[in-house]
């Protein structure tokens, strides 16, 4: 990709599964990267798994729901290391069951991670962006929010949210040379996948169905997000901003 070598790149939730396909991707593409996740042990690990790559890795143990902490967080970021280029807001969370099963409790924390959290973020990186003369924003949604996804209710609203939040922040911030796109992965093996399928007989009857239902014939893995990722963050994006991408094997098709 053009354009990413020496770049500075803030990726959440990269202590996860997708989370850490894209730190390793962006550091292959020469990026620095400041990699936040809330499980600090998890930040080591990805540390140690990238080898020589580790020396472009900036670790920030974040809570992204904390407005404040995150305002310090990426204050330190660019005092550190005096720009950032790229925000990709990857964190997420969700426990799959029936609405009608769930609390208020439950969807508060549903709602702190899956939209506030990338709304805190925005907030804190933007005005850097601005004042640097722009930047790259990509948002990493579900098809969940395109179509909603049964048993994630409350999920599916964030995820919907996040649509919206970005195709406004894109006309808002235009003409301050800040572009900001979302990736809507489909079906991932994931956490938040593993759990929806459960074990045994009915958890394989789930899964098997679901692969008979992408025409690709296979769910997604952690490997498949990033290349979309980096090419929204890329020069070779420049004229793109606003847009909505799945990467869902073709499970969902939108014109």
């Amino acid at each position: 990709m053009r354009g990413l070598k020496d770049k500075v790149a803030v990726i959440t939730g990269a202590a996860g599964g997708i989370g850490r396909s894209l730190v390793k991707r962006f550091c292959e593409e020469g990026a620095h990267v400041v990699a936040t996740d809330i499980n600090p042990a998890g930040l080591e690990e990805l540390k140690a798994q990238l080898g020589e790559h580790a020396r472009q890795l900036t670790l920030v143990t974040l809570d992204i729901t904390d407005h404040a902490a995150v305002a310090q967080a990426i204050q330190k970021v660019h005092t550190d290391l005096q720009r950032i280029d790229i925000l990709v807001n990857n964190a997420g969370w969700d426990v799959v069951k029936p609405f009608v099963e769930t609390t208020p409790d439950f969807w508060q924390k549903l709602v702190d991670i899956n939209l506030m959290g990338p709304l805190n973020l925005q907030h804190a990186v933007l005005p850097v962006m601005i004042a640097n003369g722009g930047g790259k924003i990509v948002n990493i949604s579900s098809d969940a929010g395109r179509v909603g996804s049964s048993g994630e209710s409350v999920y599916s609203a964030c995820k919907g949210g996040i649509i919206a939040f970005s195709k406004t922040l894109a006309r808002e911030t235009a003409r301050s040379n800040v572009r900001v796109n979302v990736v809507c992965p489909g079906p991932t093996d994931t956490a938040i996948l593993r759990s929806f399928m459960g074990e045994g007989e009915v958890g394989k009857k789930i899964y098997d169905g679901l692969v008979r239902a992408i025409p690709l014939k296979r769910v997604g893995q952690p490997e498949d997000i990033p290349g979309m990722v980096a090419f929204l963050s890329s020069d070779d994006a420049n004229f793109i901003t606003g847009q909505v991408i799945s990467v869902s094997g073709g499970l969902t098709m939108h014109g």
